[in-house]
């Protein structure tokens, strides 16, 4: 068995490499003498304000001594730079899957060559080419537009810790201890040191914005008031709270706290006015923490949007929303699926309602899965219509998938930024797609506290060398979303759709939401079983709140509910302690209300309608495909929708309204009754289910329900084609 890979040992380059009569390099070596065989070894010559990654075939393995010990060498091409110095990086990743890989598992060196001019052209014919000066930068104004094109980007991180138990948000082990406490620089300095370096550095516009649970301060705070993992975080928000008032050229926050949901809640699949709620407790605690109010700017949990969402975000004063890019990209006709690569299913055609895009690109040198389209990396204007037919609008604002994904491996060296962005860059040039009232613009969104994304040499190291960067190629301008929005804001009587679904580490992200909806086709998923337990608990929890009697432990019973959907609760799923965490959150809220509720079903005076879960189609596309075993397979053509049900004072009428091009019509839904449950809930929604009509073509659909007491709820308004 091969040595694990640890240690670069010994590199060897040229003290001096010849250019030729054509001003640029001849072809040399670099020898790399490494402790152990290198998943993935990979060498980078920076020179004249640009990159070139050598990798793959252009590294062969020579051999591997009596220690153990490889030696690998890597053919640098004749033809990339000119004279003068060549910084070179050497570094190998210890792990095979890069997708696993974080900071840490990056070994690096870095050298220096010297390139000499053409000796035969009598040393004067070529000039060394020096590095590239910086391009002054100017804080742009609204209105200002530039035919030069630009690629605008900007940067989220995203830091959060669950309550590891549901129902005692004292709960702490040596486990918390170490989780908590390895995060010490990302929960304090990391962010300002890298935002001081965007000011230092000269760039106007250049910020980031940052999602933090609420969960995750809390318990920051608990650190600090009882001295937990060493004293580190005693006065943990002194840094943020500083950078906090820096601001951009246009008076917007260098460093944006976004909109988020306190408890980490998995928006798309919890009642609106939970939503609200979940935004407007986040918001209270951002103030009294950092001393700043949080942006009307969304990020929200796992990315997963769903335009249903959109009124509620309305409702809460949101004003844009993160998005994962590739669910703007399947909504285009014509789309170009890649199939099993991609990690999804094709995209139903009644999701495909935007005009097609002529400017794909296979993205290389990064992992990507499936073609993007530059010019829909832009903010835009996202709709949805609901039963009534009303129009409710949001900014979307695109966190690209997989150039996003490359950087949260460490910036620098994990992605290559003049390279991969340039290729953005380039397919707009020759596609002839730039619009300088709406320029390129998308995020790079990570974890904050994870893996390289999280590491102090992405905040410190990374960002010098990207400030530098940006500082030399006017192609690119690092910027903020409020900034971009201010001076380049989409147009509100153009929206486009934008297919369900969240980031990719969510089981790729899909549109029906399957990473929180596992083993949904066994004869038990303890996932469903989540859902069915905290459909039940909204109901009860809803129905006190809008009736007017005592409600003494409300509010403790309120935050149980909305700790219950935390959507890591979900993610974990086939462990236990994980499964059993929106159980037990249930059962202590009805343990504080049992007694007010049994008052209010007495008395009759319940006056809220059906808790109603957002329904879903089983198969995913009916007609179409499937996943079969690592491949793709005919989907039956029977459509059959599914949800979950309940209201305190029993059903008295469940039914599906199906809107086909032929008409409305109302089809009575099936009651399979409670939901099974292995984990004792106090109570469960009952599962619904309708089969739609095979071959209907494109159609929309919503449940409306009704209880014994008369009072009447309407699911959100839904689409499917049906082949």
């Amino acid at each position: 068995m091969s040595n694990p890979f640890s240690r670069l040992v010994r590199i060897q380059v040229p003290e001096s490499v010849d250019c030729d009569p054509s001003g640029k390099n001849a072809p040399f070596q670099v020898t790399i003498l490494a402790d152990g065989r290198i998943p993935f070894p990979q060498v980078i010559l920076y020179a004249q304000g640009r990159q070139h990654l050598i990798k793959d075939r252009m590294i062969k393995a020579s051999g591997t001594d009596a220690d153990g010990r490889v030696t690998y060498v890597a053919s640098i091409p004749a033809g990339l730079v000119g004279p003068g110095e060549v910084d070179i990086q050497v570094e190998g990743c210890r792990k095979a899957d890069l997708r696993q890989a974080g900071d840490g598992d990056w070994i690096k060196e870095y050298l220096r060559v010297h390139m000499r001019p053409d000796a035969a052209a009598g040393g004067s014919a070529v000039v060394a080419q020096p590095k590239p000066k910086p391009v002054p930068r100017v804080t742009l104004k609204p209105g200002a537009f530039s035919a030069e094109p630009k690629v605008y980007f900007g940067i989220h991180k995203h830091m959060h810790q669950p309550y590891y138990q549901a129902t005692d948000r004292n709960y702490w082990d040596g486990e918390k201890e170490e989780i908590f406490g390895s995060r010490g620089g990302p929960y304090t300095e990391f962010i300002p040191a890298a935002v001081r370096q965007y000011i230092d550095g000269g760039l106007p516009h250049a910020g980031l914005s940052t999602s933090w649970s609420g969960t995750l301060i809390e318990q920051l705070n608990r650190c600090a008031r009882e001295g937990l993992c060493g004293g580190r975080f005693g006065n943990w928000t002194r840094e943020l709270r500083q950078i906090a008032a820096a601001k951009t050229g246009l008076g917007n926050p260098r460093v944006d706290f976004t909109a988020f949901g306190f408890f980490h809640p998995l928006m798309a699949l919890i009642p609106g006015r939970n939503i609200v709620e979940q935004i407007t407790r986040h918001r209270e605690l951002v103030r009294e923490t950092f001393g700043v109010e949080t942006s009307n700017v969304l990020f929200p949990p796992e990315t997963a949007f769903h335009v249903r969402m959109i009124p509620a975000l309305n409702q809460a004063g949101i004003e844009a929303v993160i998005y994962d890019s590739i669910h703007r990209f399947r909504t285009c006709k014509e789309y170009p699926y890649a199939g099993i690569n991609e990690g999804m299913l094709p995209p139903n055609p009644a999701d495909q309602r935007n005009p097609p895009a002529n400017d794909w690109l296979q993205l290389h040198n990064i992992w990507a899965g499936s073609r993007i389209a530059p010019s829909l990396l832009r903010p835009e204007y996202v709709q949805y219509e609901d039963p009534e037919g009303q129009i409710h609008k949001i900014i979307a604002v695109p966190a690209e998938r997989y150039i996003g994904n490359e950087d949260a491996r460490g910036g620098f060296g994990a992605l290559q930024y003049p390279d991969v962005l340039g290729q953005v860059y380039d397919q707009i040039l020759a596609t002839g797609t730039y619009d300088p009232k709406h320029p390129p613009f998308f995020v790079l969104h990570s974890d904050g506290d994870n893996h390289g994304g999280g590491a102090e040499s992405y905040y410190k190291h990374n960002t010098g060398a990207l400030v530098d960067w940006i500082r030399r190629d006017p192609r690119f301008d690092l910027i903020t979303i409020r900034d971009y929005l201010t001076l380049f804001p989409p147009d509100p009587d153009r929206a486009v759709h934008i297919e369900s679904g969240s980031w990719s580490g969510a089981d790729n992200g899909d549109p029906q939401f399957m990473k929180w909806f596992s083993r949904y086709n066994e004869p038990y998923s303890p996932d469903l079983n989540s859902w069915a337990v905290l459909t039940a608990l909204h109901n009860a929890v809803h129905t006190l709140a809008d009736a007017a009697t005592s409600r003494a432990k409300l509010g403790e019973a309120s935050r149980l509910m909305l700790t219950a959907e935390t959507s890591c609760y979900w993610y974990w799923t086939g462990q236990t302690e994980w499964d059993a965490q929106v159980t037990n959150a249930a059962n202590a809220a009805y343990t504080l209300i049992k007694g007010d509720l049994d008052r209010l079903i007495s008395t009759g005076k319940d006056k809220t309608g059906p808790t109603i879960f957002p329904p879903w189609i089983m198969p995913e596309n009916p007609g179409g495909k499937k996943w079969g075993q690592g491949c793709l397979e005919d989907a039956p053509r029977q459509g059959v929708v599914h949800s979950f049900i309940h209201d305190l004072s029993g059903l008295k009428r469940v039914s599906l309204v199906l809107r086909t091009a032929k008409g409305e019509k109302t089809i009575a839904m099936t009651d399979q009754g409670p939901y099974p449950s292995q984990t004792s809930p106090r109570a469960r929604a009952r599962f619904f289910t309708a089969e739609l009509p095979v071959g209907a073509g494109e159609v929309s659909y919503y449940i409306q329900a009704e209880d014994t007491k008369g009072n009447r709820s309407r699911s959100s308004l839904e689409r499917v084609y049906l082949a």
